[in-house]
């Protein structure tokens, strides 16, 4: 990881906790606005990497703030995936006020020769504005 670089960790409490970290935010191309992001996987039996393609960020920020904005729920689950389907999400608002973001991390195409999904559980409102308002923060604080 770069020094200094921007962050974002995702994960909770639990008996065998995961935690994504997302890091090393760069733009491989200066003439158009494709936004690579390193996510990983990691907990007491995994560890999983992958580079994230994105066009910047294919409004992950947005996403996660439309379900913050939604904190008194909606039925079925919502879906987010960035450009080349690396990272993907489905949302789903539980009782109690909770909402179940389900993250998969996937092999880059071609191959695509592996797939891992995790769930962490958010606050439905304020947890889930603050995620968004980091995510948000980590896509436009781009390390050249």
């Amino acid at each position: 990881m770069i020094e200094d670089s921007p962050v974002v960790r995702v994960g909770g409490p639990g008996s065998h906790p995961v935690h994504l970290l997302f890091s090393e935010p760069t733009r491989p191309f200066d003439d158009e606005p494709t936004l690579d992001i390193l996510v990983r996987a990691s907990g007491q039996r995994v560890s999983v990497e992958t580079l994230v393609r994105t066009w910047d960020g294919d409004g992950l920020d947005a996403f996660l703030s439309a379900l913050a904005e939604d904190f008194r729920g909606w039925d079925g689950a919502r879906a987010w995936r960035s450009l080349e389907r690396g990272l993907t999400i489905s949302a789903e608002h539980h009782s109690g006020g909770y909402v179940h973001l389900t993250w998969g991390i996937h092999d880059r195409p071609p191959s695509e020769e592996w797939h891992f999904e995790t769930t962490t559980v958010h606050a439905a409102g304020e947890e889930m504005r603050n995620l968004a308002a980091e995510v948000r923060t980590f896509l436009t604080s781009t390390v050249e």
